[in-house]
């Protein structure tokens, strides 16, 4: 019984025609100019500031219901898909490829470095264009931020601005480091995702900054990755989409200071008010929609 499901699932994950015979296409490929990126980024980034406006005339946060919880369940079944996808993807592809590169990568060093000459086709890249454009789902949270709080997050903006950027910058130079980078942050986006929808449905949150230690964790491995594709790009020859990986270390570096800053003001005390009142006033907003509710449903 168990058997024939894993084999559907891999099939659907990994083996179908439409994941093998990928391959990322400006001409094919939904999303995938440069045009399309900075328009995208920008009109995000303008209909943020306009809500923002708007709420801040209106003076008063705007029930959301269940849309919130909906969106946090959908992040998490489709982040988990991704973890899953590109597991599978990436297992297949060494063994596919594995003929190619085996005498001077191991299978966890290919997933650091890509060799030289690869092209953004096939299995791993089709799952790294499905992360790519769930960057954009991601973004409807900064809505849900100013319609709940009336106030604009610039971190927030220019995080989600970037990543997507990133996941862009990926594809377009088939970027060495990426499966290990999706793998770990889906996988910690599923968890956290998980954890939002928990709280969103009433239940009781945890005791500590779940969330942003989530995301210190994520960084950490980022930086780990990091250092391990610069180890490999001198000491085996030369990872695919160097330069690209470059810029994305800069990127990285700073999303990496302003988190740090933030996360040392949490746990050194100076942002511990700031953050209780924050989730006090997520928590009673929160509240305040299930009460509205409850009478409609009366």
């Amino acid at each position: 019984m168990g058997q024939p499901v894993i084999q559907t699932l891999t099939f659907w994950l990994s083996e179908h025609p439409s994941i093998v015979g990928f391959r990322w296409s400006h001409a094919h490929s939904w999303g995938s100019t440069w045009s399309f990126l900075f328009t995208a980024i920008s009109l995000y980034l303008l209909l943020s500031l306009l809500l923002h406006l708007l709420l801040s005339l209106l003076r008063r946060p705007v029930p959301l219901g269940p849309l919130p919880a909906f969106h946090s369940l959908l992040m998490t079944l489709l982040s988990f898909t991704i973890f899953a996808g590109i597991t599978l993807s990436s297992v297949a592809e060494i063994r596919d490829t594995r003929w190619f590169w085996r005498r001077s990568k191991t299978p966890f060093q290919w997933l650091l470095c890509f060799p030289l000459g690869t092209r953004p086709s096939g299995r791993v890249f089709f799952w790294s264009y499905i992360y790519y454009l769930s960057r954009f789902l991601h973004m409807i949270r900064t809505f849900f931020t100013i319609l709940r709080r009336g106030k604009l997050v610039p971190f927030q903006l220019f995080n989600h601005s970037i990543l997507t950027f990133m996941a862009f910058i990926w594809l377009e130079f088939s970027q060495s480091f990426q499966v290990l980078a999706i793998l770990s942050t889906t996988l910690v986006y599923a968890v956290v995702y998980a954890y939002r929808f928990w709280i969103a449905i009433g239940l009781p949150r945890a005791c500590f900054a779940f969330v942003v230690n989530c995301q210190m964790l994520l960084l950490g491995c980022n930086v780990a990755c990091h250092v391990g594709v610069l180890m490999m790009h001198f000491m085996k020859g030369g990872c695919n989409g160097i330069g690209a990986w470059g810029f994305n270390s800069v990127l990285n570096a700073v999303i990496l200071l302003l988190f740090l800053n933030f996360y040392v003001k949490i746990h050194w005390g100076y942002g511990k008010a700031a953050l209780a009142k924050v989730e006090e006033a997520e928590a009673k907003a929160e509240e305040e929609e299930q009460v509205r509710a409850k009478h409609k449903v009366i």
